[in-house]
């Protein structure tokens, strides 16, 4: 059977998919992808999965692809991140069969995937980008997309989404902001990207970005003529989004905790983040269950904790307390799903007014790196929760201890290593010459020397029982010799 490419495969494989959940680490698993499809969703995509890892091992495709496998969970589309055409392909071909499309993440805006070079940190390498796609495209019997960022050009990304699809690309999803719109930066997509990109390119384009409500699905389609709307965190606040729905927070909490019990396993950290989203704004509020959420240990805690949450938020309903709820400009009660919308990075302040030059610096510029004296609010909340456990925890890269090089492989090398090297080259190095590192707790010549004494020890018991044994037999021997005469 030929391989549907364009608007044949969104039509017959995807169903002509409109409502779409996108790809989320450590998020968009088997269980929210059900329970998102159960409220209106259409079309799902599998978290992001790392090319090279899911080729060189058997238990992360296992965990991340092959035991999800549900009819339920179609159409379904797997995306991978990767930097090598051939990797790429390969780990296509391993999970083509197990869905309907491979999507290469090209968007994802990261500090791990600039570490890594994946994601958005290729949308200049389009040589490379031209290679992955169409070799894939040539090779897999499944369509493969991509899921792009957009640059400040709206001609440059117009000219990067053709290029893709000359390629071999067979559905395009663009994300309408860059990639330094992002955290406290991330502001609003702009629309009028995608419709560029919608109106120069002859293939299906999914829009995302500043998906809250369904009214905003519908109005994105009127405006850029996209086939289809992709939400992330509008749908991990609301999954019942695409019904046009803003149900009880705990009404979606127990059915997700439901599901999660119908198709084990699942990963205790990814069912704690779905319940800390869900219940963000409530959480607010009752402290006390947001520690103890973050603690629990089992999925039976977890529920015993969002039951905790319900049975307050329904006294609050029932002492009247509605009204209360809608504190800090909520459009809804905490209890209800609703969208989270992030506040705005506080302005620089000179003078007691704000200098728009500055607050357009703090826009573009990275976060810069904390001093040793910054107050604790000037930090992350991982580093206030290091800083809260250790007074002392230094957080400047200037006043960090400067570690030595190990003199084989250039790691740190142990400080009082007798061999000045780390303790991996260290260990290889005294086992061959049978020598001891006291600093790396290595005791090899110790060991052997002590091997050695207890072998002398024994050989020694041996001769001293030769000796008495011969006594013996020639004790046995002179009182024969006496009887006889």
């Amino acid at each position: 059977m030929a391989k549907l490419q364009g608007f044949e495969f969104w039509r017959k494989t995807l169903k002509e998919a409109r409502f779409v959940v996108a790809p989320m680490v450590d998020q968009s698993e088997l269980a929210w992808r059900l329970l998102s499809r159960r409220h209106g969703a259409q079309l799902c995509y599998t978290p992001m999965l790392h090319a090279q890892v899911f080729v060189r091992d058997a238990n992360y495709r296992r965990e991340n692809l092959y035991n999800e496998v549900c009819a339920e969970d179609r159409p379904l589309i797997t995306q991978f991140c990767a930097n090598d055409p051939e990797v790429f392909l390969q780990a296509a071909l391993l999970a083509q069969d197990y869905c309907d499309a491979i999507d290469l993440n090209l968007g994802c805006p990261q500090m791990i995937a600039k570490r890594g070079h994946y994601g958005v940190f290729l949308q200049d390498e389009w040589e490379l980008l031209k290679r992955m796609v169409s070799l894939a495209h040539e090779k897999l019997s499944v369509p493969v997309t991509c899921k792009i960022r957009v640059f400040e050009e709206i001609e440059k990304t117009v000219r990067y989404a053709q290029m893709l699809e000359e390629a071999g690309c067979q559905l395009l999803t663009v994300h309408g902001r860059t990639k330094d719109q992002k955290g406290a930066m991330t502001g609003i997509a702009s629309w009028e990207h995608i419709k560029a990109v919608r109106k120069a390119v002859s293939i299906p384009v999914f829009a995302n970005g500043n998906i809250q409500h369904l009214s905003d699905v519908e109005r994105c389609i009127q405006e850029t003529g996209v086939q289809g709307v992709m939400s992330a965190e509008g749908n991990l606040h609301n999954p019942a989004l695409f019904e046009g729905r803003s149900p009880p927070v705990w009404e979606m909490a127990e059915e997700y905790l439901e599901v999660v019990k119908q198709h084990p396993p699942c990963s205790l950290s990814f069912i704690r983040a779905h319940l800390f989203k869900l219940w963000h704004q409530t959480l607010q509020i009752h402290q006390d269950l947001r520690e103890e959420l973050a603690k629990v240990k089992t999925l039976e805690g977890l529920a015993h904790i969002s039951s905790q949450l319900k049975r307050r938020c329904q006294e609050e309903i029932s002492d009247g307390k509605e009204g209360e709820g809608r504190e800090g400009g909520l459009p809804f009660p905490h209890w209800i799903c609703q969208p989270y919308v992030r506040p705005p990075p506080k302005p620089a302040v000179t003078n007691g007014s704000c200098q728009e030059s500055e607050v357009k610096s703090t826009v573009r510029q990275k976060r810069a790196l904390e001093d040793s004296d910054r107050p604790a609010e000037g930090l992350s909340k991982n580093k206030q929760k290091k800083r809260s456990r250790n007074p002392n925890k230094n957080f400047s890269p200037e006043l960090k201890p400067k570690y030595l090089k190990c003199e084989q492989c250039g790691n740190p090398k142990g400080n009082k290593c007798v061999f000045n090297l780390c303790r991996g080259c260290c260990k290889k190095k005294a086992f061959k010459e049978v020598a001891d590192c006291p600093s790396h707790g290595l005791r090899f010549k110790t060991k052997a020397e002590k091997l050695r004494a207890e072998e002398d020890k024994q050989e020694e018991q041996v001769q001293t029982e030769g000796s008495m044994m011969e006594a013996g037999k020639r004790s046995c021997t002179n009182g024969k010799e006496q009887t006889t005469a």
